[in-house]
């Protein structure tokens, strides 16, 4: 029979929920005026023909970037328009003249990190005469610093903002009057996705009334945000504390942890390796693999064989028995996470799987070692609790040796003194 994890590692995670709960509860009750404001003038922004254009230098501000972009131009709600958001990143003064290269008058540009790099470009977009904004305390029009000094919570903090971002500029599209500067062209607007905000009336407001309106609905949304982290956290932490135990064991014996997911889950993949593989602090680096990295691989796999195999393929090619796979799902069901998921188990790979909604086939079926559960069908939502369990289960990581080294301490002790 497998043991059951440590009481000290299921405790940490109930810590570590607490944390979270109060940090949102105060960014959030700061921030829905100046979020509120912001969506307007983005909204002003892209309905004159602007983009958002996220920078980033390091590998994990890279990630968060990603996400922004793939948010914006593929938008997973029902009637929300495809809006134009490039991720742009790079090292050192290539950063700077790649920004200075692509930023145009009418754009918004969103800073992640605050290295000189990241600094530097974002003043170049300014002078570009772009509308900036930054979630750390560098110089921007707009600066949207989480008051937390956990880096993963600052990061999930983060992640909420520009989901609420991204959900709520499209409530502007609504009232066209609204948006000064706007081209002569109808405004885009919010369409088929009205349902999602019965608060709004059809008419035309005046924008305090409108601004309240947003600023209440950011109120909800954190709201349902630290509600479905309570969940998983909660309903989970027996299954984090039993997969960080797994994956500390296997990473000790040399094997390597393989992530994967599909548009904003690719870009939690890519968090995850990063978290493990540069971490803050003085945690040690863990052997980590992003399987949604290389555009070349992807691509030539989904032309040549399909979608289906992007993941597979390259499981064949690296996995080996003793390695584990972590793989993100907002449905539980996507075919290529599926078939990854079989492919590891034949290979010998132990698995954890992250899923929304009821859990999904993933759930259904057990086709992974630890299934944990987000249960939602809303994707931001899942997106931001499933980011929460994967920071915390990094953590768990490297307790778990002490979690364990404890229970051999006191196994020993009963030993000495003669007892069973």
């Amino acid at each position: 029979a497998v043991s059951p994890p440590p009481r000290r590692l299921i405790d940490r995670v109930d810590e570590l929920l607490a944390l979270r709960a109060g940090a949102s509860e105060r960014y959030f009750a700061a921030l829905a005026d100046p979020l509120a404001r912001l969506c307007h003038r983005a909204a002003e922004r892209f309905a004159g023909g602007g983009r958002l254009l996220a920078i980033a230098h390091t590998p994990r501000a890279r990630a968060d970037a990603r996400h922004v972009a793939v948010e914006f131009v593929h938008p997973v709600i029902v009637g929300k328009r495809a809006l134009p958001s490039l991720a742009l990143t790079g090292d050192g003064e290539a950063l700077r003249e790649r920004v200075e290269l692509m930023a145009e008058p009418q754009d918004v540009a969103i800073a992640f990190g605050s290295e000189r790099a990241t600094v530097t470009a974002l003043a170049a977009a300014r002078r570009r005469g772009c509308l900036t904004v930054a979630f750390e305390d560098v110089e921007a029009e707009w600066t949207l610093t989480p008051a937390a000094g956990d880096p993963f919570v600052r990061q999930e903090l983060t992640e909420t903002a520009y989901h609420i971002l991204w959900e709520l500029v499209h409530v502007f599209f609504e009232h066209r009057g609204l948006l000064g500067g706007r081209a002569g062209a109808p405004a885009r607007d919010v369409g088929a996705a009205s349902f999602l905000y019965p608060f709004l009336t059809d008419g035309e407001q005046e924008e305090g009334r409108v601004l309240a309106d947003v600023r209440r609905s950011i109120a909800l949304k954190a709201r349902e945000t630290a509600a479905l982290r309570e969940q998983t956290l909660g309903e989970g932490a027996h299954t984090l504390a039993a997969a960080a135990v797994l994956l500390r064991e296997r990473l000790d014996a040399g094997a390597t942890l393989f992530v994967l997911g599909n548009g904003g889950s690719a870009t939690d993949a890519m968090d995850t390796v990063a978290a493990f593989g540069e971490p803050a602090g003085e945690w040690p680096a863990r052997r980590a693999i992003d399987l949604t990295e290389d555009p070349a691989i992807l691509t030539a796999i989904a032309n040549d064989i399909g979608v289906e195999a992007i993941f597979t393929r390259q499981l064949i090619a690296h996995g080996r028995a003793g390695d584990v796979l972590l793989a993100f799902s907002t449905s539980g069901g996507s075919a290529n996470v599926i078939e990854a998921l079989a492919r590891a188990r034949a290979l010998g790979l132990a698995t954890i799987a992250m899923a929304g909604y009821d859990g999904g086939a993933i759930a259904r079926e057990a086709l992974a070692d630890h299934v944990l559960v987000t249960r939602s069908q809303h994707i931001p939502r899942i997106q931001e609790a499933q980011a929460s369990a994967a920071h915390v289960l990094r953590e768990l990581v490297e307790l778990a040796e002490t979690a364990q080294g404890a229970a051999r301490e006191t196994g020993a002790g009963r030993a000495r003194r003669g007892e069973r």
